[in-house]
């Protein structure tokens, strides 16, 4: 295996990452945005406030984008153990 062959999978690991982590992390900013702006506005100063509805909009957010994320996972490791595959023989 070739240090370009080796660059272009982990490049391509790091781009699955991001893709199927993205939709949870922005999930979980705007609900820590609107819990906030709900904290300053009542002066309610819980630390852990934001947990739970976090914890829901991530949870809504796997069942929805769920059986994209378990195709693109997929795809990319299947596509993945073929190039090892081929890049051994």
């Amino acid at each position: 295996m070739t240090p370009e062959q080796t660059l272009a999978l982990t490049q391509h690991a790091l781009e699955v990452a991001i893709y199927m982590a993205g939709p949870l992390l922005m999930v979980a900013l705007v609900v820590g945005l609107i819990v906030s702006i709900f904290q300053a506005a009542t002066q309610i100063n819980e630390a852990t406030l934001s947990f739970i509805p976090k914890l829901l909009g991530i949870m809504v957010t796997l069942v929805v984008a769920g059986p994209w994320m378990l195709s693109t996972f997929t795809d990319y490791f299947r596509a993945t153990i073929i190039s090892i595959a081929n890049f051994g023989g």
